[in-house]
């Protein structure tokens, strides 16, 4: 004992932290000292007390020694119920304290438990089954299993690194999937799953399960839900940053290095192949809540123990919890205490029922707006009609999805009220997101109408001596909303009552823009102006004075879709901003930010070159009244915002969100060379460049611009697609212009080339290295 003694550096404190810094470097390097176990029972003992381990490493050498590969693991649950304890409390800590980074001295017992080589042991202990050979395997009770899972779990998220190791070993998290055959650990199997994928370097392939389409099958639907969450991590793309903050170059640039499918659109495409998945995710999405409890109370009765929880799987733990008590209960005495007694517990699992489904919705929805997004989008836009999902979304939408909010705020832990993070405000959110994936330049958004609505977009049609869409007339009217109004409809009345601050007047005016994308349609416009879309939205651009850049952005861009071509859209336009000042407002709104603004500034563009070449009475009439397209049609006007458009973009910052500052001064420049006016326009750009007293800077930065613009579009027919329906302007058109612009001849009257001065030409430079 002297020498074992003198080999972990003597006696007292020093001793215990020599043994710590073996254990940490052995790990570390694979030599030497790497577990409690090799260290004896006799130094374990002395050591103990002084280092505060609370007898950790003793228990974990007492469970090695009883889960050897010819052990029946009987004693093992016992060792663990003495650990579980000291790390739970921990854990609890951790939720409890607004998550306080993991710190050795933070939580001491789930630090000695790892550092002892307890993760590895539990891990050991659960695959040994799956690694022996004979014909007699040995057989884990669930409960040990469940307790191996829930102190992996607590370690997790008390001691840092431990997730990220758990998540290298593929073999572990692939087969922590097979353990969700079994509903008695489920919760703790997908509980552990979700926190190590969402550390995991290198996403999962679903196909690599084992027996993905069986293990799906078993799940019943609450499962499912929560198998959800855990799917949204393989088949979303790893972030990277945000989308719309990304550049251009960068992704193109990735795109150069991965010509295939990703991991995720590979994972979607295996999900899709599972038989009956879509169907039980969309009958998950739009299942009614029990009704058996009233909603008005609900709220403040969740709202002392919702405080600490994030996820419905603690929600499915507290249900099974409440309703196991509810059953002990019933068998208790039935005195008046006893009833009142029982009557409190019971209410408990009632009033978690419409928070548990909305959660679960939650999930469902997640992964159905991917899918929507993804490769596959028409196979899935099939499927979900012919389940029914919009529909049954319109059936929930008063009673869940928009239901009113009681006095009593309900918000998470460490959250305030008015933030993104509750479940009934994600909710929200995220029908809106599938809205917007669903409508979004798809002839399946006619689903979101009811019958009626849809002969009165025939009706309209009709009146206005146009051919109706062939996308309503091809609308299957069995599967579109049912009741007096169709989601659509309903979600125009929400909007319209929507408080001026709220966070979800953004997401509201993308959803409805996203059914007016693609092709324009008189009769779309027509519909959503009759229901006072256009005084909404002119209300809150200019009324209240809307400061938040993402709502004006989607404002302004709503407003354009709303209004291009449609001579009915500028005349209500003229008769709401009826004053000098009111048009100054909005004047002032759209300039404060092009970038918001600028697809608002291409519809009047495109409008008053259309109205300009129409002879009818009606339209000279509004042309010559209407205070917007006066002040469009002046050319000083048009040069000012060509000008600035070019001057807020350059190649190396050229993002999803500003690209379109580049097409829109495109547009403005091939509607100047259908009427041959081209070459006034580049001279006046160069005149406004030496009026700034810096020659060549605009337009070298054009050049570039285009440059880029062939290399970025040319080889997409999607987006090609999208600039030809928006503008009404054909691709090779599109093409053309920019190849004359382009052109090297210095000679030529359409090349910008012509305009810079030798002097100044700063055109050959390699944009994609830089």
């Amino acid at each position: 004992m002297a020498a074992a003694a003198s080999r972990f550096g003597g006696g007292g404190r020093r001793g215990a932290t020599n043994i710590l810094a073996q254990l940490r470097h052995g790990q570390l390097s694979g030599h030497g000292l790497t577990r409690g176990a090799q260290i004896t029972e006799a130094l374990l003992k002395e050591r103990d007390k002084q280092a505060k381990w609370n007898g950790i490493p003793l228990l974990l050498q007492k469970l090695y020694e009883n889960s050897h590969p010819n052990s029946d693991f009987s004693q093992c649950q016992n060792i663990l119920k003495e650990i579980s304890p000291l790390l739970s409390v921990e854990a609890m800590a951790f939720v409890t304290d607004d998550r306080k980074p993991a710190q050795e001295s933070t939580y001491p017992n789930t630090y000695t438990f790892d550092l002892f080589g307890g993760v590895d042991l539990l891990v050991e202990i659960l695959m040994r089954p799956t690694l022996i050979t004979q014909k007699k395997k040995q057989k884990i009770s669930d409960d040990l299993i469940k307790d191996c899972l829930s102190i992996l779990y607590n370690t997790c998220i008390c001691t840092e690194g431990v997730t990220k190791r758990l998540a290298e070993r593929n073999d572990f998290v692939l087969f922590l999937f097979t353990l969700m055959t079994n509903k008695k650990t489920f919760l703790q199997t997908a509980t552990l799953i979700e926190d190590i994928l969402g550390v995991k370097k290198e996403m999962i392939q679903l196909d690599d399960i084992p027996n993905l389409a069986s293990l799906v099958s078993s799940f019943d639907q609450q499962q499912l839900a929560n198998f959800c969450r855990i799917l949204a991590v393989t088949i979303s793309e790893l972030d990277t940053g945000s989308d719309d903050k990304h550049t251009l170059l960068a992704k193109n640039a990735q795109q150069k290095k991965h010509l295939g499918p990703s991991r995720a659109e590979i994972n979607q495409a295996t999900l899709l192949n599972i038989p009956g998945f879509i169907e039980r995710l969309c009958k998950l999405a739009t299942r009614k809540v029990s009704e058996t409890t009233g909603t008005s109370s609900f709220l403040q009765e969740l709202e002392e123990w919702y405080t600490w929880l994030d996820n419905a799987l603690v929600l499915d733990a507290l249900m099974r919890v409440a309703s196991e008590e509810a059953e002990q209960s019933s068998t208790e005495s039935s005195d008046e205490s006893g009833l009142a007694n029982t009557s409190t517990r019971t209410q408990l699992p009632q009033s978690m029922k419409i928070m548990h489904e909305i959660m679960y919705k939650l999930e469902v929805l997640y992964v159905l707006c991917v899918l929507l997004m993804g490769r596959q989008r028409n196979q899935v836009h099939k499927m979900i009609a012919e389940f029914k999902l919009i529909p049954g979304l319109n059936n929930l939408f008063d009673k869940l999805i928009w239901r009113k909010h009681s006095a009593s705020a309900l918000v998470l832990h460490g959250h305030n009220q008015n933030c993104d993070c509750s479940p009934d405000i994600t909710l929200k959110i995220q029908f809106l997101r599938l809205l917007q994936s669903f409508s979004d330049h798809h002839e399946n958004k006619y689903l979101l109408l009811n019958s009626q609505e849809l002969n009165e977009l025939s009706a309209i049609s009709l009146k206005a001596n146009i051919p109706e869409a062939d996308a309503v007339v091809n609308t299957d009217r069995s599967l579109v909303c049912d009741g007096k109004r169709g989601l659509l409809t309903r979600l125009l009345q929400v909007m319209k009552k929507e408080p001026a601050e709220s966070s979800f007047r953004f997401w509201q005016a993308r959803a409805v823009e996203s059914f007016l994308r693609g092709t324009t349609s008189y009769a779309d416009q027509m519909f959503l102006l009759k229901r006072g879309l256009l005084e909404h939205i002119l209300y809150c651009i200019v009324d209240s004075e809307c400061k938040s850049r993402d709502v004006l952005q989607s404002y302004f861009d709503l407003l354009g879709e709303l209004m291009k071509f449609n001579i009915d859209a500028f005349k209500r336009f003229n008769k709401y901003i009826n004053t000098d000042e009111k048009f100054q407002i909005f004047l002032n709104q759209i300039n404060s930010s092009l970038v918001d603004s600028n697809m608002l500034v291409r519809c009047i563009t495109l409008s008053l070159d259309r109205f300009e070449n129409q002879s009818d009475a009606k339209v000279a009439e509004v042309l010559s009244e209407c205070h917007l397209l006066s002040y469009m049609s002046q050319m000083s006007m048009r040069m000012s915002f060509l000008f600035r458009l070019i001057n807020i973009i350059h190649v190396q910052t050229l993002t999803q969100e500003n690209v379109s500052c580049l097409n829109t001064s495109l547009v403005i420049l091939m509607l100047a060379r259908r009427k041959d006016k081209l070459p006034f326009y580049l001279r006046t750009l160069q005149q406004m460049e030496y009026t700034e007293k810096y020659p060549g800077f605009i337009l070298n930065n054009f050049h570039s611009l285009l440059r880029f613009w062939q290399q970025h579009y040319l080889n997409k027919d999607k987006d090609s697609t999208c600039l030809e329906n928006s503008s009404c302007i054909s691709f090779p058109y599109w093409k053309e212009t920019v190849s004359i612009l382009l052109s090297p001849d210095r000679t030529s009257p359409c090349a910008i080339v012509s305009y810079i001065d030798e002097a100044y030409m700063d055109i050959d430079r390699d944009f994609a290295e830089e």
